[in-house]
């Protein structure tokens, strides 16, 4: 079974952080060797504004050397994916999706099969498209989508799988204040409440821990990996066959 490697609001584009994204890939793959041990989880925000010309191509060509190497790489979109931030468009979500998973037409949840374990990407921007919240930074992961996870969990590959790992980017347990919420986090709840091992966001940059919620083993916040809000925040490393307790900083950021 592969292990971990958690990253989250990389924020391709301001100011040093591009820099920061290419001296963790160049530290992952110098002291994780070999690569086929682990799958690398970007919950969102890769690019700090999808308006930036040719942004999605250089994230892609920054975590190329992860993949040249062996590691799975699987990323969920954020907010500011879609736009800004602040203002998103589904325009800018079909670049995403063409460069990063070579479909524009990429649909979620998204499943990956890796070995014995089901990987599953939200897209939690993709119901927040309507006149009242097009701006602000929360989210909402929508009906449609709630329900295929629902199918997509009571499918027999998924169902007997030795672990399933749930990655979105919006925090599921602390908002973080007005327009930072996801906001139909109560109707996830019971779809994921005791059902999966471990479950992976990112947007609020506080790379907080929170091992038990809905009574999930792992539940952490990635924060900023590229420490856009000061200093670097732990990128944590998982072995899903260990008991949490074991998941450790694996100090990917030297300066």
């Amino acid at each position: 079974m592969r292990k971990i490697i958690h990253l989250s609001d990389l924020h391709m584009g301001y100011r040093d952080c591009e820099q920061r994204l290419h001296n963790i890939v160049q530290n992952i793959v110098f002291t994780k060797e070999p690569g086929q041990r682990y799958v690398v989880v970007v919950t969102g925000d890769a690019v700090d504004t999808a308006k930036e010309s040719g942004v999605f191509g250089r994230v892609k060509r920054a975590l190329e050397p992860l993949k040249t190497a062996g590691f799975k790489v699987l990323l969920a979109p954020g907010n500011h994916d879609y736009g800004t931030g602040a203002k998103g468009s589904k325009k800018y979500m079909r670049k995403y999706k063409k460069a990063i998973y070579g479909d524009k037409k990429q649909s979620f949840p998204k499943l990956d099969m890796i070995e014995d374990v089901a990987f599953i990407a939200l897209d939690s921007m993709a119901a927040t498209f309507n006149w009242l919240d097009v701006f602000g930074a929360d989210g909402e992961l929508g009906e449609r989508q709630l329900q295929d996870l629902v199918a997509l969990l009571n499918r027999s590959e998924v169902k007997q799988a030795a672990r399933r790992v749930v990655y979105l980017h919006h925090h599921p347990f602390d908002p973080n204040g007005a327009f930072h919420e996801l906001q139909d986090a109560e109707k996830l709840r019971p779809i994921l409440e005791g059902k999966i091992d471990c479950l992976l966001f990112g947007h609020n940059h506080d790379g907080g821990d929170f091992r038990g919620k809905w009574s999930i083993p792992r539940c952490y916040d990635g924060s900023s990996s590229t420490g856009k809000r000061g200093e670097p925040a732990p990128i944590r490393v998982m072995d899903l066959e260990r008991d949490a307790a074991f998941d450790y900083d694996g100090k990917f950021l030297r300066l």
